[in-house]
């Protein structure tokens, strides 16, 4: 009976390994980064108080697939007026809403809601001025940043289609000292 030998593997074939395990190493980050949740860093003080200048936030891409997007959420999305860039904003008013801003009070008539919910916001430091009243449409949303007077959203280019929507604010990781799971959500209802 001969002795079982086992062979060393080729140097050619240690550098073909490594460069495969590598391939899918990356090519699973993509799958994850385009389907899954993605990172971005905050440009901007449209968000402030809650979401500043600089934070790293990481945005799940796949909640919206499952379920609609809600008042209140903090998303990320396409901008329309700019479509190759990102912004940052609160969902204020979803399809149905009519959204009406006086005096800095935003109030939101719907079928729920016939006399009006008005929006509790004392996290807004910075104010808006008076805003005819609006209807959300069906497959779009009315979005607004958190600082009120410094804010590009739906109140200067309208209604934010829902196809624009890259996802929501999960995680907060940079700076450390403001981590936070779906920063500055919050819900109105």
């Amino acid at each position: 009976m001969e002795p079982t030998v086992i062979k060393s593997p080729s140097k050619l074939w240690i550098v073909i390994e490594n460069i495969l395990y590598f391939g899918g190493a990356v090519g699973l980050a993509l799958l994850i980064q385009a389907f899954v949740v993605r990172p971005f860093i905050v440009s901007g003080n449209s968000m402030d108080p809650e979401i500043k200048h600089g934070q790293y936030l990481i945005v799940d891409e796949i909640s919206y697939r499952l379920r609609d997007p809600a008042r209140g959420d903090v998303i990320v999305f396409r901008s329309p007026p700019e479509p190759t860039k990102f912004y940052i904003k609160r969902i204020i008013g979803v399809p149905g809403d009519t959204v009406t801003i006086k005096g800095s009070v935003v109030t939101i008539t719907n079928a729920t809601h016939p006399n009006g919910l008005v929006l509790v916001e004392d996290f807004i430091t910075h104010k808006s001025s008076d805003m005819k009243e609006v209807t959300v449409l069906e497959g779009n949303y009315f979005v607004m940043g958190d600082n009120r007077s410094g804010s590009y959203d739906s109140r200067g280019w309208g209604m934010l289609p829902e196809s624009n929507i890259r996802g929501r604010a999960l995680l907060r990781l940079l700076p450390l000292n403001t981590i936070d799971y779906l920063p500055a959500h919050i819900t109105y209802e």
